[in-house]
């Protein structure tokens, strides 16, 4: 068996022609161009990379993108009162944090300054507590992208045997959240898992977020699985893998998420989703 590779890539462009027929009609409906606001805080260059890759989408599919950066010694008082701002600015629909923070901010504290009705990185309580009982307003985007995948391959979540591989506040714990609102039966497995094999074997649908390169062989897999790998690794000669031997594993699976090119594109193409979604909300009501 060679598994069916899932492009991100082709995915989020169908996705992003969506968003575009979308800010047309608020647009035309409502005289509303979607509005997001980010902030970068320090010189990390990572981050900087991360962040100007969603500037270029956002203004890709017609986002008035604003970037607003600060020292990595900055107050942060300064920051927050910048938030407060933008929470009050009716330009602005989305709010955007770039992670991780300097060490002299409480990142709680930032992302909960956030309105909820522009958090649409979905990392608020209200969102968070509101997978719970499937009534978020913004999904988090990496599994919010997870969950896209699958349906754009009409492959079902239903009954199935889901296992997660990492158990982080931004990927993890929402995923399952989120798999189990659609009707899977959930194991999420982490750092103090022993034989984590165990559990993967079993999976029907495997989502791997640990940062592991590698962590996924073969015989951890049950013949047929759809794997979708979150993870982004560069290696010490500078390649890019994700957490799963692919190689291996796409012997074996069904379908797979290459890395790059797999959930990453994903990712920025639900931020992009969110934003339209919260600059629709309350004026694109029936007539």
């Amino acid at each position: 068996m060679t598994a069916k590779i899932i492009s991100g890539s082709d995915v989020a462009k169908s996705i992003r022609q969506e968003c575009k027929d979308r800010i047309a009609a608020v647009a035309r409906r409502a005289g509303v161009i979607p509005g997001l606001a980010v902030i970068l805080v320090g010189d990390s260059a990572p981050s900087q990379v991360y962040v100007r890759k969603k500037l270029h989408a956002a203004q890709e599919v017609g986002i008035v993108a604003h970037l607003f950066e600060f020292a990595g010694d900055v107050a942060p008082e300064t920051v927050l009162s910048r938030i407060d701002e933008l929470n009050a600015d009716p330009r602005i629909h989305g709010i955007l944090v770039q992670l991780p923070l300097p060490p002299q901010f409480g990142i709680f504290e930032v992302l909960h300054r956030i309105s909820r009705d522009k958090d649409v990185d979905g990392f608020h309580l209200y969102n968070v507590g509101g997978l719970v009982v499937g009534d978020t307003i913004f999904p988090p985007c990496t599994p919010f992208g997870v969950m896209k995948l699958l349906e754009y391959e009409k492959l079902p979540i239903e009954g199935q045997n889901v296992v997660i591989v990492g158990a982080s506040n931004i990927v993890g714990k929402p995923m399952a959240l989120m798999m189990m609102q659609a009707g899977a039966t959930v194991a999420v497995c982490h750092a103090k898992t022993r034989d984590l094999a165990q559990f993967t074997i079993l999976a029907d649908i495997l989502v791997v977020a640990a940062g592991v390169p590698g962590l996924i062989l073969p015989q951890m897999v049950k013949t047929g699985c759809v794997v979708v790998d979150v993870g982004i690794n560069r290696l010490a000669n500078g390649k890019i893998v994700g957490d799963v031997d692919f190689e291996g594993v796409s012997k074996k699976a069904s379908y797979i998420t290459p890395v790059p090119g797999g959930v990453g594109p994903m990712t920025v193409t639900m931020l992009l989703s969110n934003t339209i979604t919260a600059a629709e909300k309350g004026v694109m009501a029936p007539i």
